[in-house]
Protein backbone atom coordinates (compact mmCIF):
# COMPACT_ATOMS: atom_id res chain seq x y z
CA UNK A 1 0.00 0.00 0.00
CA UNK A 2 2.87 2.34 0.75
CA UNK A 3 4.38 1.64 -2.67
CA UNK A 4 1.17 2.75 -4.40
CA UNK A 5 1.13 6.06 -2.46
CA UNK A 6 4.78 6.73 -3.24
CA UNK A 7 4.22 5.86 -6.89
CA UNK A 8 1.23 8.23 -7.02
CA UNK A 9 3.16 11.10 -5.40
CA UNK A 10 6.15 10.52 -7.70
CA UNK A 11 3.91 10.42 -10.78
CA UNK A 12 2.14 13.59 -9.67
CA UNK A 13 5.49 15.33 -9.15
CA UNK A 14 6.64 14.34 -12.64
CA UNK A 15 3.39 15.57 -14.21
CA UNK A 16 3.58 18.88 -12.36
CA UNK A 17 7.25 19.32 -13.21
CA UNK A 18 7.03 18.51 -16.92
CA UNK A 19 3.50 19.67 -17.76
CA UNK A 20 2.26 22.13 -15.17
CA UNK A 21 5.37 24.24 -14.75
CA UNK A 22 6.03 24.81 -18.50
CA UNK A 23 2.33 25.56 -19.05
CA UNK A 24 2.43 28.15 -16.26
CA UNK A 25 5.60 29.76 -17.61
CA UNK A 26 4.34 29.94 -21.20
CA UNK A 27 0.96 31.21 -20.02
CA UNK A 28 2.51 34.21 -18.29
CA UNK A 29 5.01 34.85 -21.10
CA UNK A 30 2.04 35.14 -23.46
CA UNK A 31 0.25 37.48 -21.04
CA UNK A 32 3.34 39.71 -20.75
CA UNK A 33 3.73 39.91 -24.52
CA UNK A 34 0.12 40.94 -25.05
CA UNK A 35 0.32 43.49 -22.22
CA UNK A 36 3.23 45.25 -23.97
CA UNK A 37 1.08 46.29 -26.90
CA UNK A 38 -1.16 49.36 -26.87
CA UNK A 39 -4.88 48.89 -26.88
CA UNK A 40 -7.17 50.86 -29.17
CA UNK A 41 -8.19 53.06 -26.25
CA UNK A 42 -4.53 53.77 -25.46
CA UNK A 43 -3.86 54.76 -29.06
CA UNK A 44 -6.90 57.06 -29.12
CA UNK A 45 -5.76 58.68 -25.87
CA UNK A 46 -2.25 59.24 -27.22
CA UNK A 47 -3.62 60.69 -30.45
CA UNK A 48 -5.83 63.07 -28.47
CA UNK A 49 -2.93 64.16 -26.26
CA UNK A 50 -0.72 64.70 -29.30
CA UNK A 51 -3.39 66.84 -30.95
CA UNK A 52 -3.87 68.89 -27.77
CA UNK A 53 -0.12 69.46 -27.48
CA UNK A 54 0.04 70.57 -31.12
CA UNK A 55 -2.83 73.05 -30.59
CA UNK A 56 -1.19 74.43 -27.44
CA UNK A 57 2.08 74.87 -29.32
CA UNK A 58 0.26 76.76 -32.08
CA UNK A 59 -1.41 79.01 -29.49
CA UNK A 60 1.91 79.72 -27.82
CA UNK A 61 3.47 80.67 -31.16
CA UNK A 62 0.53 83.00 -31.85
CA UNK A 63 0.92 84.67 -28.45
CA UNK A 64 4.67 85.09 -29.01
CA UNK A 65 4.05 86.69 -32.42
CA UNK A 66 1.51 89.13 -30.93
CA UNK A 67 3.86 90.05 -28.09
CA UNK A 68 6.76 90.55 -30.49
CA UNK A 69 4.68 92.98 -32.57
CA UNK A 70 3.68 94.95 -29.46
CA UNK A 71 7.12 94.91 -27.82
CA UNK A 72 10.09 93.49 -29.77
CA UNK A 73 12.23 93.27 -26.60
CA UNK A 74 9.73 91.37 -24.46
CA UNK A 75 11.92 88.26 -24.30
CA UNK A 76 14.81 90.22 -22.80
CA UNK A 77 12.50 91.77 -20.22
CA UNK A 78 11.22 88.36 -19.11
CA UNK A 79 14.66 86.90 -18.40
CA UNK A 80 15.30 86.30 -14.68
CA UNK A 81 17.94 88.42 -12.96
CA UNK A 82 17.32 91.56 -15.01
CA UNK A 83 16.91 94.40 -12.51
CA UNK A 84 14.15 94.56 -9.95
CA UNK A 85 11.38 92.12 -10.85
CA UNK A 86 8.71 94.04 -8.94
CA UNK A 87 9.50 97.21 -10.90
CA UNK A 88 9.17 95.27 -14.12
CA UNK A 89 5.89 93.61 -13.15
CA UNK A 90 4.08 96.46 -11.39
CA UNK A 91 2.90 99.68 -12.99
CA UNK A 92 3.46 103.01 -11.25
CA UNK A 93 -0.05 103.03 -9.77
CA UNK A 94 0.39 99.53 -8.26
CA UNK A 95 3.63 100.20 -6.33
CA UNK A 96 3.43 100.35 -2.59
Amino acid sequence: MEDVGGFFVGGLAVVILFLGLPWLIFHYITKWKTAKTLTDDDEKLLDGLHEAARRLDDRLCTIERIMTVENPNWRQQCLPGRGNDTDRLLTNGDRQ
